[in-house]
């Protein structure tokens, strides 16, 4: 049965309350990857890579690269070892390296899934620090459709429509209560 998109903005806006009234979140939430085969290889590159987090935890950024750069090269096509790789060359200072390692992520996970959603994430503060703003805003959305939180609010502080949309419901709404017509 399909509804209305007036339907679906009421809906929107009794499961997703924090967001704008105007802003539908899609249907196709946590859109998600097949599950991941558990060869003997994926769970040497976990290792891996929870290894790095670790390392990465303690502040100690050069071993974590060298964790996920051994990750990386037991699994080359498995995206999340990229995206943990990315955030240490951020953190590393090094943040062409990280783009690119984003941008690998989200292309081997063909934008589904946690990596893509946490690469989306990423690749968005990226460009927000840079002043990239458009860049920003499309990533957050990307990220926002994969079950991201944090970006849902990063696109409602973002759209300025979403900002005028809840303002013409507000002004509609004291109209209402106080029998302006």
């Amino acid at each position: 049965m399909e509804i209305s998109s007036g339907d679906a903005a009421v809906l929107n806006s009794v499961f997703n309350p924090e967001l704008p009234y105007c802003e539908v979140v899609s249907t196709d939430l946590h859109e998600e990857q097949a599950p991941e085969e558990e060869s003997e290889a994926t769970l040497e590159a976990k290792s891996y890579e929870l290894e790095g987090v670790k390392a990465a935890e303690n502040g100690e950024v050069l071993d974590a690269l060298n964790w996920f750069n051994k990750a990386i090269q037991i699994l080359p096509g498995r995206a999340s070892g990229y995206n943990n790789r990315a955030q240490a060359l951020r953190l590393n200072g090094d943040v062409h390296g990280a783009m690119e390692d984003l941008n690998k992520a989200i292309a081997l996970s063909q934008g589904l899934g946690k990596a893509a959603c946490q690469a989306f994430t990423q690749r968005a503060l990226i460009y927000k620090l840079e002043a990239n703003e458009d860049d920003a805003l499309e990533d957050f959305k990307a990220a926002s459709k994969l079950g991201s939180d944090f970006a849902k609010k990063q696109v409602m502080a973002m759209n300025p429509y979403a900002a005028l949309c809840n303002q013409m419901l507000n002004d509609v709404i004291k109209k209402i209560k106080t029998g302006e017509t």
